[in-house]
């Protein structure tokens, strides 16, 4: 939710009225703002998740329950809810299962489903820091300086964080050297990075399938909770755009992604990490006038992308809460096997 009105007023678009979508992973922030956008341009959205209680589930839209990503069959129930729900695309909020259904999209069209799932290596290059690290440096993208394991010769001060995992959990900020021995026992598959400085930036993104930048909107983190940005501002840097442009190059980046950052007065933007996937603060570029939802189903369905819907204002502020609903007392019902 927002404080701001939107800049520019949000039509149904013709092409995507009354077509159905399934979108999974309805219990985190950006699967609940993909879904109610949806809603917004017109089209019918089926909320997916894995627990019962996830909010999006309950937001009074049809629903349907899905295995966790590790379960051995993920992909085909994946496939049987949406062809079950009659959806004609499906949108993936969630990067473990985006792991999973990789290279499967000929099999989702082959029964009616359009989808648009990134190359594996992308995404699982996004999902392990090292293996990020090392593609990125290859390729001359400004990053930290990373160590796995230990600080070994790193500049301080530094940041640990876990080689695998999401959001700000197992991440912390170390001064002192001698704090290195107790966090490097607590984080699993400590990778130590050299703190960046300067101001804290997400860019929410489309890129083409042939490796175009499409859109790129970079916001200010002004606050974040649990890792997800809470308020932000909209603003423009060619540097951002180089940085986007270079990152996708250098993983073979297509679809939607989110871009974490860094930005000095002076220097090239600089890039911590990609999630390969829509974010969790997406409603603040929504709310700026970026249609990156429904360009993004656009291009999932084959249909023309327009840039200019792509555009932001910027030096919009919004202020995103969190708000409460009463669930159904009756789960929603798993889809049958």
């Amino acid at each position: 939710m927002d404080l701001t009105d939107r800049p520019l007023t949000l039509t149904a678009d013709p092409a995507l009225a009354g077509l159905r979508v399934l979108v999974t992973g309805c219990g985190g922030p950006a699967g609940v703002a993909v879904v109610q956008e949806l809603a917004a341009l017109g089209a019918v959205p089926v909320a997916a998740d894995c627990d019962p209680y996830a909010a999006g589930l309950h937001l009074g839209h049809p629903a349907v329950l899905l295995p966790f990503a590790d379960a051995a069959d993920y992909p085909e129930r994946l496939l049987a809810a949406a062809v079950a729900e009659r959806c004609t695309a499906v949108v993936v909020t969630v990067a473990e299962e985006l792991l999973r259904v990789a290279g499967r999209e000929a099999e989702f069209a082959a029964h009616g489903v359009a989808a648009w799932f990134p190359a594996a290596r992308a995404v699982a290059d996004c999902l392990d820091k090292w293996a990020f690290a090392g593609r990125i440096g290859a390729a001359g993208v400004a990053g930290p300086r990373s160590a796995l394991g230990g600080p070994e010769d790193l500049p301080g001060p530094w940041i640990v964080k876990p080689r695998a995992g999401r959001g700000s959990r197992d991440v912390h900020a170390v001064d002192d050297p001698a704090d290195f021995p107790t966090l490097l026992r607590r984080v699993p598959e400590p990778l130590v990075q050299t703190r960046l400085t300067g101001r804290e930036f997400t860019a929410d993104c489309l890129i083409g399938r042939d490796g175009t930048v499409l859109g790129a909107v970079p916001r200010w983190r002004s606050q974040t909770r649990a890792g997800i940005s809470t308020r932000g501002t909209t603003f423009t840097d060619p540097r951002v755009d180089e940085l986007v442009a270079g990152l996708a190059a250098a993983l073979g980046l297509t679809g939607v992604c989110n871009v974490q950052g860094f930005l000095d007065e002076d220097g090239p933007a600089r890039v911590v990490e990609v999630n390969p996937r829509f974010s969790g603060g997406l409603p603040i570029s929504l709310a700026a006038g970026a249609d990156l939802v429904g360009q993004y189903l656009r291009a999932t369905l084959g249909l023309p992308v327009h840039a200019e819907a792509l555009r932001a204002e910027p030096d919009v502020t919004t202020v995103r809460w969190f708000a409460q609903r009463t669930a159904h007392p009756a789960p929603v019902p798993a889809l049958a096997h």
